[in-house]
């Protein structure tokens, strides 16, 4: 008999991806998990495997379309045999693993060194009919007379990301809501037209001139990675009221005993950086300062403080910006915070980072020290309430409080931070705090 075989679900709120290969043909037979198309889907690229063992009689998709979650992708010729062989169309797909060699990464150096939601039956869609529910979700009641026709799973997702349900406009049977209905209504209020707190004007883009006029152009498609970091970043900007503050730490003591260290472990040790250093002091702030531990929820109107500690590093890659989150820093020594985040960097710029390695963080260090730089003002990775910049560490002449201007290594540091939630006072705090532990390192032991 025929079996299809689905896209299944990539991940919280990814719903698309973009097929970059097709790894097989009709009349190619299949093994259980084999892998059968390479996906590009935010910024993993993840190869689909097989859930079913038979003959490949059809390829419903194409090098280069844009597939959604339940999108059929194969058709399989499958015995009886075969039919009992399968595993769930719902598990979440896994990057393939490599193992990587320990290396520093220059984006991660100051001083560029080589571094471092249950519907009637007969109003299910069979999108609804593939989503895993939870034990809450199956207790729901029944969906009430003059309600919008969504399933649980649905409203839950418009409960999460602040979407009237009632507002949606579905495009399913009978005009039932959708997944994509909700995620598309979503867009249009925070992208299309954002509005301006406390105004009636709306911000919509200009129409382009004819640049062809001037001379000549061509276009190029965004990747998959260049379209989620617009959105998102144009969402985060529009929505989170940004203000940065600026100081400088004295590291010259901690530089200093940061290469000696260096030495002593040789070229096959693991190599500190300040980046690695900052880990563990950021996770230190976190906890002494919880609001920067937190994200908003503006439907409720509360204040959502997290327990652990995780820490987002931007890594710069030829296909763009990539944030991996290195998880329970607190956790952690120096050692294995390096191992990690060296590994991190790596699959991000071969693009084998996981879906899960880029979820979950509380805070973000985006460091352009290694390429250059005073200062800038970085934005915030919403729903994440804080950013930390660093920039080129230089010497400069300080003055010692003995009539003498000594040279010493200063560090720039750029903090942005949600005003909603962050005052003024609190961010200054908060970086003094950082600046002393630079400085003085025993800080954060004590």
């Amino acid at each position: 008999m025929a079996k299809e075989i689905k896209l299944p679900e990539l991940g919280e709120n990814i719903e698309t991806a973009d097929i970059v290969g097709i790894l097989v043909k009709p009349g190619d037979t299949l093994q259980l998990d084999q892998a059968i198309l390479e996906i590009e889907t935010d910024k993993a690229t993840v190869e689909v495997p097989s859930t079913v063992e038979g003959k490949v009689i059809e390829v419903k998709v194409n090098e280069g379309d844009e597939i959604k979650t339940g999108d059929v992708i194969v058709m399989v010729e499958v015995d009886s045999n075969g039919a009992d062989k399968e595993v769930p169309e719902e598990a979440e797909l896994e990057v393939e693993k490599t193992e990587p060699e320990i290396e520093d990464t220059a984006s991660f150096d100051v001083f560029g060194e080589e571094s471092e939601e249950k519907p009637d039956e007969e109003t299910t869609t069979e999108e609804e009919e593939t989503t895993l529910q939870t034990e809450e979700e199956k207790k729901q009641p029944a969906i009430t007379k003059g309600s919008a026709p969504a399933a649980p799973s649905v409203r839950r997702i418009a409960r999460e990301i602040g979407v009237d349900i009632n507002e949606v406009v579905g495009s399913g049977p009978g005009g039932r809501i959708l997944k994509e209905d909700v995620k598309a209504h979503s867009k249009k209020l925070h992208h299309e037209e954002a509005e301006i707190p406390g105004s009636e004007h709306k911000i919509e883009q200009e129409a382009l001139p004819d640049f062809a006029k001037s001379g000549d152009t061509y276009r190029v498609k965004m990747t998959k990675i260049r379209k989620i970091t617009a959105d998102h970043l144009s969402y985060a900007w529009s929505t989170v009221p940004h203000v940065t503050q600026f100081d400088k730490a004295d590291i010259t003591q901690l530089d200093k005993a940061r290469k000696e260290f260096n030495k002593q472990v040789g070229e096959e040790g693991v190599k500190l950086t300040v980046t690695v250093i900052l880990l563990k002091i950021i996770s230190a702030a976190l906890e002494k300062f919880p609001q920067f531990n937190s994200s908003i929820d503006m439907e409720t109107k509360e204040i959502i403080y997290k327990n652990y500690f995780n820490v987002g590093i931007a890594v710069d890659t030829e296909h763009g910006l990539i944030v991996p989150v290195v998880k329970d820093v607190d956790k952690k020594n120096l050692t294995e915070l390096t191992d990690e985040m060296n590994d991190l960097a790596k699959k991000a710029r071969e693009k084998k980072v996981s879906l899960d390695e880029l979820q979950g963080g509380c805070i973000t260090i985006t460091n352009l020290g290694g390429i250059g730089g005073t200062a800038f003002t970085p934005v915030i990775n919403s729903p994440e309430v804080a950013i930390l910049g660093v920039s080129r560490g230089s010497y400069e002449p300080v003055y010692n409080g003995y009539g003498v201007f000594e040279p010493r290594l200063m560090l720039p540091l750029s903090l942005s931070y949600d005003h909603r939630i962050i005052d003024g006072a609190d961010a200054v705090r908060f970086l003094n705090w950082v600046v002393e532990a630079l400085e003085q390192p025993l800080k954060t032991l004590l």
